[in-house]
Order: C-alpha cells, then sequence, then structure tokens
C-alpha cells in the first residue's frame, strides 16, 4: 500500500486572522499561493496515483499550484462546518465560553444552510475518506494525495491512527503544509508531519 499524503491549503486572509473558515469560500492570498507553489517539488518527487481535493476555492488552487492532475473534488474533504462559530476567532468565543475547546466541545448551532458538526460527524466523514482512500491504493499504484483544510486534515489523521476524532486536537497543521502517513510492519504511522519547505 502507497503513503498517503495531506495537504492543507495556502493561507488565507481569514486563516491568517484566526477565524474559523468552515464553509465559507475564500480565496487564497497570495503568501498562501506561494506557500502551495513551494511544496510542488516534494510531490512530484512521488508517483501520485490518485488525488482527491475539498471542492472549496482554497483547496483547488492548492491543487493547481502544487501540481496534481486529475484531481477528483470530494465535498467529504470540505471543512469542519463551523455552524454559530463561522468567521468567528477563539478568543471571541472564550469571552463566552472561557473552557470551550472545538475537538471535545464541537460548535454552536448555525443557520438551516451550515448547521454546524460535532466532532464524532467530521469523524464519519473522515472515515468515508478513508474508505475511498484504500480503494484506490488497491486498484492503482503510487501514493494517495488529500488536499484540504487543517481541522478536517488533524481528524483524518487521528481516524487513520484508530484514535477517536478528539485525538485531532495532538496534531497542529499549518498552512501550505504537507504531512505523509505510512505504514510500519502493518499498522499505520506519521511517517512525516507539517513539512513547510519555506518556513
Amino acid at each position: 500500500m502507497g503513503d498517503l499524503f495531506l495537504v492543507r491549503h495556502g493561507e488565507t486572509a481569514w486563516s491568517r486572522s484566526g477565524r474559523h473558515t468552515g464553509l465559507t469560500d475564500v480565496p487564497l492570498t497570495e503568501h498562501g499561493r506561494e506557500e502551495a507553489r513551494q511544496l510542488a517539488p516534494l510531490i512530484r518527487s512521488h508517483r501520485i496515483g490518485a488525488a482527491f481535493s475539498s471542492p472549496l476555492q482554497r483547496a483547488r488552487e492548492t491543487a493547481e499550484l502544487i501540481g496534481l492532475h486529475e484531481v477528483r473534488a470530494d465535498a467529504d474533504l470540505k471543512e469542519w462546518d463551523y455552524g454559530g462559530y463561522e468567521g468567528v476567532t477563539t478568543v471571541e468565543i472564550h469571552r463566552e465560553r472561557p473552557d470551550w475547546f472545538l475537538f471535545t466541545d464541537g460548535v454552536a448551532p448555525g443557520p438551516p444552510e451550515h448547521p454546524g458538526e460535532t466532532p464524532e460527524q467530521v469523524g464519519e466523514r473522515a472515515d468515508r475518506i478513508l474508505a475511498k482512500v484504500d480503494a484506490a491504493h488497491a486498484n492503482t499504484e503510487g501514493c494517495v494525495v488529500l488536499v484540504a483544510h487543517g481541522h478536517f486534515l488533524r481528524v483524518l489523521t487521528a481516524r487513520r491512527l484508530g484514535l477517536p476524532p478528539s485525538a485531532g486536537a495532538l496534531f497542529q497543521l499549518a498552512t501550505g503544509a504537507l504531512c505523509r502517513l505510512g505504514t510500519e510492519h502493518g499498522r499505520h504511522v506519521i511517517a512525516g508531519w507539517n513539512i513547510r519547505p519555506g518556513a
């Protein structure tokens, strides 16, 4: 089985200011585009068997800039639906809920078009993506690449390692970063984390 590469999209204005950016379709900044371009040599050095991206433009553009071709958009790769916390910073949330923690507490309810997700619901989406990754590995040679979002990819990593969704809290993930999940003695492991060539 090939490795699984995770790419968090490059910087956006909202990620730079710490605003929770779930389903709001904000573009990359110029710095975010440069972060993505710097990952291209790392991606090109591997044989890619399949690539999937969140349908949101910050992920799609990142996938293009790192040189991926035939990328399949998948709605299950969207970022956490932050519900009532969409566009709000953690500092602002802590004014009302000082002990709030996303990975255990989830989010406040939002409007019908983005009601919010629990950590468990995000974990279920991650499990669906991992099933698609395993199917791609079974049908192609090479690595699989996922281009998506910070909190979602952290939950996905936890699930790949057999941990609960809340364990995503353990994996800090910067914008424009590459991570590599592999196997050792038949077990899933982290082979490289938060790799940022320009950092």
